[in-house]
């Protein structure tokens, strides 16, 4: 089954560059004519680099037929002027040298196919983070990097070949997991878009962790007011099919084609295909373990079991309270701020002192982390109602004992006590427990905390990597319920431009194997990290899934029949580029 391993890749290699080469040229059936575009981004790479010599250079290039200097290329008068030269001066390979490709291709790629160019005979040099970012002290050496650059990019574009995108059918359902705050808004939001959602939640009714609020803050809304009103919205609506007490067994299939198995906890599991998926299953208050924190005792309990007693009722307020905050947070364990425990502990203490004015309430707190204009307001309100803020140390000693906590005050430089009736622990928010499962499941990351990673923090922030899957409330991070709530209409949002189409399109920079020539060695299935592709046992030969694959690479590198190629990245594209950077005395640099 495994080829034999080649004595000269090299050789091996350069012949199927020049045989590509060949017909890659066929296939366009023109001699290119390239139009090179340098950006000066404003004075973010002109400020570091000759961008007029370079663009100099790039006119004197072979089958360059265009180069102009612009100051932001990617303004709406920049692409003008592309589309433009694309028209006035015939061209059919269009380089584009500015910044970062992974935020700028697809506006220019797009930008040519308006302008009647297949969009995949554009390629993009990154001379600002290659070439300005990394050599601002060497103006000449960062010039004649970006020369070569965009030598080896024209070099390159020459072999180019056009290619179709890729469409595929879908299915206009969404599976929403997670019943919390985050879900139930994503699915009342696409289902208010007229789409079909299946709600899947594990507990035996909808509501979340907002079910164990007393309050809301700022504000002061009832929790219970707001879930019921969530909950009653999910319920009346006839698009929103809901399983409880329920769970995603398995997930297979792709962006549009999604199988999923729900298992209820009685009775037998359940086939859904879905278009798209959400994963909203929130998090949990930590809870310490019997003696942190002096936890165990009657007199000390979390935020959490203090909001219970107030939503309950029954709570008396006693003479003295004392709220300990990042109680198991910020330490080794657990290294994160969990964003929302200074509210919760400034919420629950202005209560406790509108129950009881005589009542002593004091907040012990590292940093206070009250983001926001509403909740910084909260914070001097609190200071106004007579609530005592001390900073600790928790370097320098915390001792909960059985009526006091003695700490290091570090803004006075000595140790202090504070006596207590009631000793509060601001406890942080953790991942659930099955949020590895879930993450192996649907080979969707997880961070060092099990908190699940979003493909891009500021470019992508609700969407996972995988296509199709997204990521909303506090699974991704610990959330507030306004913020919950924002993120799961901005999940349906996403949705929405996926399942409304007619058809998913998909980029065609994807691996292709050359049956003829494949082992089936199965080399490229194992490092494939997307499990694109499978194995044909009939034919003995590997097969890619299109929908599947992200062009990442691996199976094309790792092949040792040279039998799996990368669309826009094939032999002689890259050789290519390998022998214009080999050009350098020859063309005088």
């Amino acid at each position: 089954m495994n080829g034999e391993p080649r004595t000269d890749n090299t050789e091996h290699l350069n012949k199927i560059g020049d045989t590509m080469s060949e017909e890659s040229r066929d296939s366009t059936q023109q001699e290119p004519r390239v139009g090179v575009f340098i950006c000066d981004c404003g004075s973010n790479i002109a400020g570091h680099l000759d961008c007029g010599a370079v663009t100099e250079y790039a006119a004197s290039l072979p089958e360059v037929a265009l180069a102009k200097e612009n100051l932001y290329t990617c303004s709406e008068s920049g692409v003008l002027e592309i589309q433009r030269a694309i028209r006035d001066h015939d061209l059919n390979r269009v380089v584009v040298a500015s910044c970062s490709p992974r935020t700028h291709q697809p506006l220019f790629a797009s930008s040519c196919a308006e302008a009647g160019l297949n969009p995949y005979l554009f390629e993009m040099v990154n001379i600002r983070d290659q070439c300005s970012w990394v050599h601002m002290q060497e103006t000449d050496k960062a010039t004649e990097k970006a020369k070569e650059l965009v030598r080896m990019a024209v070099a390159k574009s020459g072999h180019l070949e056009p290619q179709q995108d890729i469409e595929s059918s879908l299915d206009r359902r969404a599976v929403v997991i997670g019943g919390g705050v985050a879900g139930m808004s994503a699915a009342e939001a696409m289902a208010g878009m007229g789409m079909q959602v299946v709600l899947v939640e594990k507990a035996s009714q909808l509501g979340g962790l907002l079910r164990s609020l007393n309050q809301l803050g700022p504000g002061g809304i009832p929790a219970s007011q707001r879930v019921e009103e969530l909950v009653r919205s999910v319920e009346e609506k006839d698009n929103i099919t809901v399983y409880l007490e329920s769970e995603v067994a398995s997930v297979g299939g792709y962006i549009g084609n999604y199988q999923l198995t729900v298992q209820p906890a009685s009775g037998d599991a359940e086939q859904i295909t879905a278009g798209c998926i959400v994963v909203a299953t929130g998090a949990v208050p930590w809870t310490p373990q019997s003696g942190q924190y002096g936890y165990g005792q009657d007199k000390v309990v979390t935020q959490m079991e203090l909001e219970r007693l107030l939503a309950e009722g029954s709570f008396t307020p006693p003479d003295r309270v004392v709220m300990l905050q990042c109680a198991g947070a910020r330490c080794e364990e657990r290294a994160y701020c969990s964003r929302i425990c200074c509210l919760t502990g400034v919420k629950n203490a202005m209560l406790i002192k509108e129950m009881s004015p005589e009542t002593e309430v004091h907040i012990l707190y590292r940093d206070m982390q009250m983001y926001g204009t509403d909740k910084e307001s909260m914070l001097w309100d609190a200071r106004g109602m007579g609530i005592s803020f001390h900073v600790y140390d928790p370097d320098q000693g915390l001792d909960v004992q059985s009526d006091r906590i003695a700490y290091h005050d570090h803004l006075r430089g000595e140790d202090r006590e504070i006596p207590f009736d009631l000793a509060v622990l601001s406890t942080p928010l953790v991942a659930r427990d099955n949020a590895k499962k879930i993450s192996q499941m649907m080979r969707v990351p997880t961070d060092q905390n099990a908190f699940f990673l979003e493909a891009h923090a500021k470019l992508r922030p609700l969407d996972f990597a995988a296509d199709g899957i997204f990521v909303c409330g506090s699974a991704r991070y610990p959330a507030t319920v306004d913020e919950a709530r924002s993120q799961g209409i901005g999940v349906a949002a996403r949705i929405g431009t996926i399942l409304f189409k007619e058809k998913l399109i998909s980029s065609a920079i994807v691996a292709e194997v050359d049956q003829e020539n494949c082992v089936g060695c199965l080399g490229c299935i194992q490092v494939c990290p997307y499990q694109a592709i499978t194995y044909d046992p009939q034919l003995g030969v590997s097969r890619v899934n299109e929908i599947l694959c992200k062009g990442c690479g691996n199976c094309a590198s790792s092949c040792p029949s040279h039998s799996i190629q990368l669309r826009g990245y094939k032999p002689d594209q890259l050789f290519a580029q390998i022998r214009a950077l080999g050009e350098e005395e020859e063309q005088g640099l």
